[in-house]
């Protein structure tokens, strides 16, 4: 609340509406319901309530947002953000850019459990004009717990089928001017076979394990009410057993990944000035090794240095400017006993500016940004504007601009790299609707992107090009509020994700996405439902074309407060035990109950 306490204007006539404060939308402090662009909050309070282990599982129930799973928890993920892939979608935590930087180009978002999350902004569209590089689809930002103003201790267990386990504790104080906030979660499960074996044969049948390790730390020090410094740690250390369509029934398959990032930071404000300045240092680092016939061992290093300078100034009470720049030192190292190894490393660089603030009775919001990406540059931008109906009916619309560079596995790995690529260039529109009243928040948008230059892998020079086109026009609803004395999130959307080549739906993505989720307190208890819908989708693998049968999904949960510190909890995942698939060939997690205990003693 930061920016409503320099800037009180900024928050005038919201205080019938919902408190939830944004940060992603802009770069800067907003209630939600004043956010120009499609966003939703996922609060710890949602996470606590879903009962959900990682994050991959929590995002599918967002509008817009699409998931696909070659297995069960851990096994290699995607998230579609409006029909755009997993490399168009920039992820962040706490405010650094999560850079992949060999040939798959994704982050490992299957290896974020969120134990040690304190909360998930999405914001759909292209606001690559903010963020830079990869924000096409949208842009997921995670923010990790930090210190609380009480002292305060976590301690939770869940068992599971499967020999399932988890456990994790969390410890937050407040020691004078020094806020301290640390977390460890340690999961392990002996899993399911990822492949079904009836459709691909060659696979090993065997359950496929997965072991994770996570941790994070945060220490912030307040020299004096307005000038601050601190330190974040985070860590994620996962095992991995998958499986190799390509290979033999006894083959073994395993891979280790650590995700880490360390960032120092210091936050400034000087009467209407606010400034921050971070240095981060962040890595992913993968090992898989295959013992079979055609088995190898191979290892994939990215590492990014970030450096980000950002600044916020009040023009008057209405009125907030921003202006920034950040420099990046990107590299990708890989090893293998089998196939030629490649070091690359580039710098990047980018300057930016956004105004935002009420123009006449209407609000407004425009960015600008441009990037230098080794050889490659890119300018951006994004303007949006609002304009209220009535008191609670508003209306929006926005139109921006996107791009994003070519990973550096994309360009140089032997063989099938091209030093030629150009960016993804994107161009989006959007038109919305929105109520706001009390504890309800009701969003409709109709956006329509256009993507050239996609990089996709050209099967006639057997390496990557500029090749294609896509385009996504539909409709998203969003809903969240109270009904009575329990919660309801909603949402649904309809969209028409094509290639504009060959006119066909694009691979895996479904034209109907539904979800709902309500939670009711009754005395002591708290009862849980969410359901999932997708619609079917095309998918092939090799030369078999076919199409993912439509599904649903009913998860139901449960908890109980047994005394003011003690919570016991329980959740039936796939309550019908459906047998469906996000990848053709493999297996979705089968009906399987989780039971598990909170403590949070009083410190």
């Amino acid at each position: 609340m930061a920016v409503f306490t320099a800037f009180p204007a900024l928050a005038q006539g919201q205080a019938a509406t919902l408190q939830e404060v944004v940060v992603t939308a802009s770069r800067n402090d907003q209630l939600l319901g004043s956010a120009l662009p499609h966003t939703t909050v996922i609060s710890r309070e949602d996470i606590e309530r879903s009962q959900a282990s990682d994050l991959v599982t929590l995002l599918q129930r967002e509008a817009g947002l699409q998931r696909t799973q070659n297995g069960g928890v851990g096994s290699v993920s995607s998230v579609f953000v409006r029909g755009a892939p997993s490399l168009q979608t920039l992820v962040l935590i706490d405010g650094v850019p999560q850079n992949k930087q060999d040939a798959s180009g994704a982050v490992s978002l299957e290896h974020l459990m969120l134990d040690n999350i304190e909360r998930v902004e999405v914001v759909r569209g292209n606001v690559s004009a903010i963020y830079g590089s990869g924000a096409i689809g949208g842009v997921i930002q995670i923010f990790t717990k930090t210190g609380s103003s009480v002292p305060a201790a976590t301690l939770s267990l869940e068992v599971g089928p499967r020999a399932s386990r988890k456990i994790s504790g969390a410890v937050s104080a407040n020691l004078g001017n020094t806020s301290l906030s640390a977390g460890l979660a340690r999961l392990t499960t002996d899993g399911f076979s990822s492949i079904d074996t009836a459709q691909l044969p060659s696979a090993n049948p065997d359950p496929d394990a997965y072991r994770n390790t996570s941790s994070n730390l945060s220490l912030v020090h307040r020299l004096f009410p307005t000038h601050s410094f601190g330190i974040r740690v985070m860590q994620s250390e996962a095992d991995t057993d998958y499986d190799n369509a390509f290979g033999a029934p006894a083959d073994l398959q395993t891979s280790t990944t650590r995700l880490s990032q360390t960032t120092l930071f210091t936050d400034n404000t000087w009467g209407d000035w606010r400034s921050r300045l971070s240095l981060s240092e962040q890595s992913d680092k993968s090992r898989y090794q295959d013992n079979g016939f055609y088995g190898s061992k191979d290892g994939f290093t990215t590492r990014a240095t970030v450096l980000s300078w950002v600044n916020t100034v009040g023009l008057g009470d209405t009125w907030l400017a921003t202006a920034g720049l950040e420099q990046q030192r990107q590299h990708v190292d890989t090893s293998s006993d089998t196939y030629t190894t490649y070091s690359q490393a580039r710098d990047t660089s980018a300057v930016f500016a956004g105004l935002e603030g009420q123009l006449g009775q209407g609000s407004v919001q425009l960015n600008v940004r441009h990037d230098k990406v080794g050889d490659l540059s890119q300018s951006t931008g994004y303007l949006g504007y609002g304009y209220p109906l009535t008191n609670q009916i508003k209306v929006t619309a926005s139109t921006s601009t996107a791009f994003n560079a070519p990973p550096l596995g994309y360009l140089f790995a032997p063989g099938y790299g091209n030093p030629l690529l150009k960016p993804e260039r994107a161009r989006s529109r959007e038109l919305g609707l929105q109520y706001e009243h009390k504890k309800q928040l009701l969003r409709a948008t109709y956006f329509d992107t256009r993507i050239q230059d996609q990089l996709n892998y050209d099967f006639s020079t057997y390496s990557f090009a500029n090749i294609g086109r896509t385009h996504n026009s539909g409709l998203e609803l969003s809903y969240q509020g109270s009904l009575g004395a329990g919660d309801v999130r909603a949402s649904l959307t309809v969209q028409d994700p094509v290639d504009e080549i060959t006119h066909q739906r694009l691979a895996r993505r479904a034209a109907t996405l539904l979800s709902l989720g309500i939670s009711h307190p009754i005395g002591r208890w708290r009862l849980g439902a969410d359901l999932q819908y997708s619609s079917d989708r095309p998918d092939a693998f090799g030369t078999v074309n076919t199409t993912l049968a439509a599904y649903s999904v009913l998860d139901l949960s449960v908890s109980y407060r047994v005394a003011p510190t003690v919570l016991v909890k329980a959740r039936l995942d796939n309550v019908t035990d459906k047998k469906y698939q996000t990848v053709y060939g493999y297996n979705q997690q089968a009906r399987s109950l989780y039971m598990g205990l909170t403590w949070t003693p009083k410190l």
